[in-house]
C-alpha cells in the first residue's frame, strides 16, 4: 500500500469524524423515533455511517 500524505490524512481524519458524528446524532433520533418507520430508517443509515467510518479506517493501517 502506498503512503498518505498529510493532506489526504487530514481529510480522512475529517471524514472519518463526520461519519462517527452522524453515527450518533442518527442513534440518537432512532432512539427518540415513535414511528418505527422512520425509527428503523434512523437505524440503518445510523449503521451505514458506522460501516463507512470503518472502511475509511482501514486506509489509515
Amino acid at each position: 500500500m502506498t503512503q498518505i500524505n498529510q493532506m489526504e490524512l487530514q481529510s480522512l481524519r475529517h471524514l472519518i469524524g463526520a461519519q462517527d458524528t452522524a453515527h450518533k446524532k442518527l442513534t440518537a433520533y432512532a432512539e427518540q423515533c415513535v414511528d418505527p418507520q422512520i425509527k428503523q430508517l434512523f437505524q440503518k443509515t445510523a449503521q451505514d455511517a458506522q460501516n463507512n467510518k470503518q472502511k475509511l479506517i482501514t486506509f489509515l493501517g
